[in-house]
């Protein structure tokens, strides 16, 4: 009797191993068709498409592909748009079908002093960033509202204005309303170096390319950028790229949250994003409704905003959106959505500017919807008082710059009068100083005493 040897089960893996290795692995693609503007369609397997889905279109001499976003579908064919140029697209260009991991990110403590692009890609030549052990979606949903925590207390942001007159709360959502050119990325600036927040995350929306390294080197400095991460689409990129940076800023102040950290998150601007997202929706075929914005944009707005604000464990995010008021309107639509959304704004004003007073902050038409509760009560008197006396200066102004104001005529014009020149020192800061909130309740009792 022949007894045949058996063979080893490790030996029979590996060359199973072996055979499957040499299996090419199946690709789906689709084809270019047509082209219009930014807008790319694409025939084929439009049942292997989803909306906001991936393709590369595989583009003929050239180093890479072109990474594109499936914004919509009009009857066979898929509906695209460009994360970069389509320089060398083509009809007939492949079109490859990605995953939906492209649409993630993977944050760690490790891209802390890091500068990104919108589809998380270092761009300050330090190298790669090191990958966390979780996958954060750019499109999040806003943790639910029955199991989020209460703004936590009042968060020290270095900027005694802000700080005394418009306190701001752990995980409170307040919008900075601002012209061109007014001092909104100073501001920011200052806010990431002094603020009391573990984390600053910093979503740079149609900054122009000139003034990153500026912000970067100048305003934020090493200090502020070493507990930041700043994310940068400038105004040149593509809609896509303006966009997705917004929803990676959030994804990145997620993740610091998720970690029990307290994460300042700025975005400059909302507007930007608003426009961005006007353009795609144009492109898509959306109707255009107030300033040609499309539906989709009041609909992704809140979706964005909401994602900031306390979690449901010890982490929050404390958000700060700036909004570009067109032409000094802040009745446009943008502003007037974004204001009923979030907890409170800061308007900043060009006539202020104009004076030389920084931040050029009106504190009369800026509102904290955690005032008076946030405001320590020892100190809510005096705060009272201070702004009761730049009501009576702003009613009187005119006449008083005229010279057609009377000394003597009355007792709380000639108060306010006599106040004005401390006030107006006390909230103007350089961005090299910083004040906490105690002290700037102490400098501000000390100008205008308490009611």
């Amino acid at each position: 009797m022949t007894v045949r040897p058996r063979v080893s089960s490790t030996l029979n893996l590996a060359s199973a191993q072996a055979a499957l290795a040499g299996i090419e692995t199946l690709e789906t693609y689709g084809r270019v068709v047509a082209i219009k503007g930014l807008l790319v369609e694409v025939a084929g397997p439009v049942g292997a498409m989803r909306l906001g889905g991936r393709l590369d279109i595989m583009v003929e001499n050239a180093t890479g592909a072109v990474p594109c976003e499936i914004i919509g579908f009009q009857g066979d064919r898929a509906l695209a748009m460009p994360f970069g140029s389509l320089e060398g697209v083509r009809r007939g260009c492949p079109a490859m079908v990605r995953d939906e991991a492209a649409g993630a990110i993977r944050p760690s403590a490790g891209w802390l002093g890091r500068t990104i692009d919108a589809l998380g890609r270092p761009v300050d030549g330090l190298g790669p960033l090191p990958p966390g052990p979780a996958i954060y979606p750019l499109r999040a949903d806003p943790p639910p509202a029955h199991a989020r925590r209460r703004v936590g207390p009042p968060l020290d942001l270095g900027i005694r204005c802000i700080n005394t007159f418009i306190t701001m709360c752990a995980g409170q959502r307040m919008g900075i309303f601002a012209g061109s050119g007014v001092g909104k990325s100073v501001l920011l600036s200052m806010l990431a170096r002094y603020t009391a927040a573990d984390v600053a995350v910093i979503g740079l929306v149609g900054e122009r390319g000139r003034e990153v390294q500026e912000f970067l080197q100048d305003d934020l400095g090493p200090a502020g950028l070493a507990r930041s991460v700043v994310v940068v689409a400038t105004s040149d990129e593509p809609a896509l790229m303006r966009r997705n940076a917004a929803y990676v800023t959030l994804a990145i102040a997620e993740y610091f949250r998720d970690q029990g950290a307290q994460v300042l998150c700025m975005i400059d601007s909302i507007t930007r994003f608003a426009m961005a997202q006007r353009d795609i929706g144009l492109a898509a075929g959306e109707p255009p409704t107030a300033k040609g914005y499309t539906p989709t944009v009041f609909s992704e707005l809140p979706r964005l905003l909401e994602r900031a604000g306390p979690g449901t464990g010890q982490g929050a995010i404390s958000g700060l959106f700036t909004v570009l008021v067109e032409g000094d309107d802040h009745n446009e639509p943008v502003a007037d959505a974004v204001r009923g959304i979030l907890d409170g704004h800061i308007v900043m004003e060009r006539g202020i500017a104009e004076r030389g007073r920084y931040p050029a902050i009106n504190v009369l038409r800026s509102v904290s919807r955690t005032m008076p509760r946030s405001c320590d009560p020892v100190h809510l008197p005096t705060v009272r008082r201070a702004r009761r006396i730049l009501s009576t200066y702003a009613d009187m102004e005119e006449l008083i710059r005229l010279g057609a104001y009377r000394a003597g005529a009355s007792a709380e014009v000639d108060e306010a009068v006599a106040l004005m020149p401390s006030i107006e020192a006390f909230l103007g800061q350089s961005k090299e100083e910083a004040t906490s909130i105690g002290e700037g309740y102490q400098r501000l009792a000390a100008i205008v005493g308490s009611a």
